[in-house]
């Protein structure tokens, strides 16, 4: 399967570089099960085409992605997914993570939630996803 650019958003007002929205997306469709092993990307010309943004961009964010291991470049076809498998030791993938935690425990200050009416948020979206 292919999934269609509209998978993808990107907002240039935001602080995050838009090869970093785009490498966030494809890792959030992959961990959702919407991008599945074997799945194509879309090409960068499309992407770059239907998002408005340069093609370089979404080629900088596909070429980190293939060092991170989450896609593959294959001749004739494209990016394609890799098998979900974690990349790093424990460590380094919490660090990975940690930007957007950030973001969550800032977003959590506004609404005045505590930590543990964000940590009750967190659990239902991870039985959701079978990690009990």
């Amino acid at each position: 399967m292919q999934p269609s650019t509209s998978c993808f958003h990107v907002n240039p007002a935001s602080g995050v570089p838009i090869y970093r929205q785009l490498m966030d997306q494809v890792r959030a469709l992959v961990a959702s099960g919407r991008l599945a092993e074997g799945d194509l990307l879309p090409s960068v010309r499309q992407v770059a085409q239907d998002l408005q943004v340069n093609q370089m961009t979404v080629s900088k964010a596909y070429s980190l992605l293939e060092r991170d291991g989450v896609v593959e470049r294959v001749r004739g076809q494209g990016m394609r997914v890799n098998q979900a498998s974690p990349r790093g030791t424990v460590k380094e993938r919490q660090n990975e993570l940690r930007p957007l935690l950030e973001q969550v425990v800032t977003q959590a200050f506004q609404l005045a939630l505590t930590r543990e009416q964000v940590l009750a948020a967190l659990d239902p979206l991870f039985k959701e996803r079978g990690h009990e």
